[in-house]
């Protein structure tokens, strides 16, 4: 039986063996796919279990998609130039990193029919998910990305990647068309970002790539404000369908039935 993992901390949210397993059956793979939450000192050993054959491919979430960058052998272009790996596997005994986060929210927000293009997108938190949003919203050719971050030095060091990047204090406002909350604050119910969202009332659509709980605080004063909504569902979703491609060489169905599984908090 093949076996992949998805691993991070923390990983209790995660729904990605929903998701997974359910392709799994469906495509008659005999394979088994888990959540492991590690710390950083783990991820050593754990890439050994890779290399011996042990795991046949595992999914990064946060905290560890640059983390896990030493113990890989090759990055492919998208995970070289974000420095963000979401999707390992093993190709001539060597350990891959991709990343299917670019593709994952590229697709999720065309599928919201939202045109991006020429827009001004403000983008809350700098670490994780964040390289790969930029790389996909300059794809989908917007007309400037500024970033804030509560530690600014973090969003700062994003600039060596993308040095058209415009960083602002925490807080600052300005005239921005997207909001994207690429922080991990609405993970749980109780969560509000320290910002007052009633000064972005000229902002058209707000996302937010936090899938589980389904509509964070961030989101309900969006919609208050009568912007439009997305959670990070299907971004979410076309990602996992990317990286299961990459592992068996066959395009996941996706559909209401694959929606309807991920049952949230």
């Amino acid at each position: 039986m093949r076996k992949y993992l998805v691993i991070g901390n923390p990983i209790k949210h995660s729904l990605s063996p929903e998701l997974h397993n359910y392709w799994l059956r469906k495509n008659d793979i005999n394979g088994l796919y888990n959540k492991e939450e590690l710390n950083e000192n783990d991820l050593k050993k754990f890439f050994l279990k890779v290399k011996n054959k042990e795991i046949d491919g595992v999914n990064i979430t946060v905290p560890f998609k640059k983390a896990v960058i030493p113990y890989l052998d090759k990055l492919s272009f998208e995970a070289e130039k974000t420095q963000s790996v979401n999707t390992v596997y093993l190709k001539n005994d060597k350990i891959i990193g991709h990343n299917t986060d670019i593709d994952g929210f590229e697709l999720a927000i065309k599928d919201t029919n939202y045109d991006v293009k020429g827009k001004k997108v403000l983008i809350l938190g700098a670490g994780g998910v964040v390289p790969s949003i930029i790389f996909a919203l300059h794809k989908m050719k917007v007309f400037s990305v500024t970033i804030s971050n509560r530690t600014k030095a973090k969003a700062e060091n994003l600039k060596s990647l993308y040095n058209d990047l415009k960083v602002v204090n925490w807080g600052e406002v300005s005239n921005f068309d997207m909001i994207i909350n690429a922080t991990s604050i609405g993970l749980k119910k109780e969560d509000r970002l320290n910002l007052d969202l009633s000064k972005f009332q000229d902002s058209e659509f707000f996302y937010d790539v936090i899938y589980n709980p389904k509509e964070t605080n961030f989101l309900k004063d969006g919609k208050m404000l009568g912007k439009k909504t997305e959670n990070g569902n299907k971004m979410f979703i076309f990602q996992a369908a990317q990286s299961f491609k990459i592992w068996h060489g066959i395009e996941p169905s996706i559909n209401n039935e694959v929606i309807k599984l991920l049952k949230y908090d």
